[in-house]
């Protein structure tokens, strides 16, 4: 069957498969060790109460038919274990239909996961991952040839990514016009990483020269992902170190290492064969033709969902990062379509005074990834995803990001709560809780090279006003100013 199969792309295949699997290990890991503050049965967002109110059809989950912190623990560590058996290759000797089931329970327990997850897990990486694996359940064995119609799928989820990036950029936020984002963008990014001070102060013109570079890379070369090769495999090279470099400079979970791992598969076996010594075997089983039946009814569902997305590209009323149905197939991606002059942080704080007075010391709660304490390098995290950090970021933003949850945030801080302190770096009050908790809010800007030089920080901050705050009481919230 040469029209069906890929022979060219066995190394590419296999790249892609051992790659995936090692960010479903790193997804569940972030799942099962956050998930009990988050969407626990006592966390933030409990999933048993929104499970009560969301239907199946609207988000198809195992937590829909039971939930218990323990089931989801087994849920979680079991995708964990799942996916470091397909990383080590154990699923690649197993019968062509055992193997699409093998690849099919890691995509069935995230996507169970994600639907539950609510706001903590409503980015982009989420549905990307949810359609790159399931995609990935129909590339076959190594013992048979690739799929071409899989690679083409891939192709086009690679393409809707970039271009849709690309457009959102240029309808949205001027400054991508007039190329002057990135004197910004490292600075108020969702969650800097240890590059980033540095990148922030690359001088302005190379700072154009990365948003020029932007739009060639997300406008123009994915439509060369579907010229022949060597174009291919020089498209795929370009998203690859593009994305590269959005990893040196910033916390973006999985997104762009999952964008480098989708763009293996369009890279050829001529360059695989420079890169990697590995060969694929000599003769490859012809695919039966129940499996071709399959990919061909897959590549009929890829094409009609694609209307949604396709019409979501064309309209003025670009929205991104969104699906158009509950499995999360063939979905519309984007990122950054306005870019924030300002960074703001809220720092929240805790005093064991029983009454505030003028003099009363206020202790900090240090979170791991986001700006904190002045002094602190930013850390590198991605592509482990910390979702409260981020969630931090929009509510500094604006209080209307936070509602479903940050009064929920200082109430177990102000009671102690030992499960939501592990998601922080530093808890001030570690044996007796505090009395009174609140939150700040404050400019941050990276502090320029005399000012670190002259104090140690990287960061130079501003109060700007309170916050929130909760006192004696849980029920003792007072609510941000408008």
């Amino acid at each position: 069957m040469n029209w069906f199969t890929a022979e060219g792309y066995w190394l590419s295949r296999l790249v892609f498969q051992r790659a995936l699997a090692a960010i479903y290990l790193v997804a569940f890991l972030s799942a099962v060790t956050q998930f009990r503050a988050l969407i626990g049965e006592r966390g933030l967002t409990p999933v048993p109460r929104f499970v009560g109110r969301v239907p199946f059809r609207r988000a198809p989950s195992l937590f829909q038919l039971h939930y218990s912190d323990r089931f989801f623990a087994v849920v979680g560590w079991l995708g964990v274990a799942w996916s470091a058996a397909l990383l080590v290759g154990l699923a690649d000797d197993l019968p062509l239909w055992a193997h699409l089931l093998a690849w099919a329970v890691p995509w069935a327990l995230y996507l169970s996961i994600v639907h539950v997850g609510q706001v903590w897990y409503g980015f982009g990486w989420e549905t990307l991952l949810c359609e790159a694996g399931f995609l990935a359940i129909f590339l076959g064995p190594s013992t048979v040839a690739p799929p071409l119609l899989v690679l083409v799928a891939l192709w086009w989820v690679l393409f809707r990514l970039e271009f849709g990036a690309g457009l959102i950029k240029l309808r949205g936020d001027r400054c991508w016009r007039d190329l002057t984002c990135l004197y910004y963008h490292h600075e108020t990014q969702p969650m800097p990483n240890p590059l980033s001070w540095w990148f922030h102060h690359l001088p302005r013109w190379a700072h154009r020269v990365e948003a020029a570079a932007n739009h060639v890379t997300q406008l123009v070369v994915p439509f060369l992902l579907f010229a022949p090769q060597p174009v291919r495999t020089g498209a795929a090279a370009v998203v690859i170190v593009t994305q590269g470099w959005l990893v040196l400079s910033g916390n973006f979970a999985w997104l762009n290492v999952l964008t480098m791992v989708i763009a293996t598969t369009a890279v050829g076996g001529d360059a695989w064969a420079w890169l990697l010594p590995v060969t694929a075997p000599a003769g490859l089983d012809d695919p039966p033709a129940w499996y071709a039946a399959v990919v061909l009814a897959l590549a009929v569902v890829v094409a009609v969902l694609s209307y949604w997305p396709v019409r979501n590209l064309i309209s003025r009323e670009q929205v991104m990062n969104t699906s158009f149905n509950p499995l999360l197939l063939v979905n519309t991606y984007g990122a950054f379509g306005s870019v924030t002059r300002i960074r703001h942080e809220v720092v929240i704080e805790g005093t064991a005074d029983a009454v505030i007075r003028p003099d009363t010391v206020w202790h900090e709660y240090e979170f791991k990834g986001k700006p904190g304490d002045p002094r602190r390098l930013p850390r590198q995290f991605a592509p482990y995803h910390l979702r409260l950090d981020w969630l931090m970021w929009f509510a500094a933003i604006s209080p209307s990001y936070a509602q479903a949850w940050f009064p929920a945030l200082l109430s177990k801080l102000r009671d102690d709560d030992p499960v939501t302190a592990r998601l922080l770096r530093h808890n001030p009050f570690p044996h007796l809780p505090p009395a009174h908790v609140r939150a700040r809010l404050y400019r941050y800007r990276f502090t320029d090279r005399a000012e670190r030089r002259e104090t140690g920080a990287w960061w130079h901050r501003t109060l700007v006003g309170d916050y929130w705050s909760v006192g004696e009481s849980p029920a003792d919230i007072r609510r941000p100013r408008a």
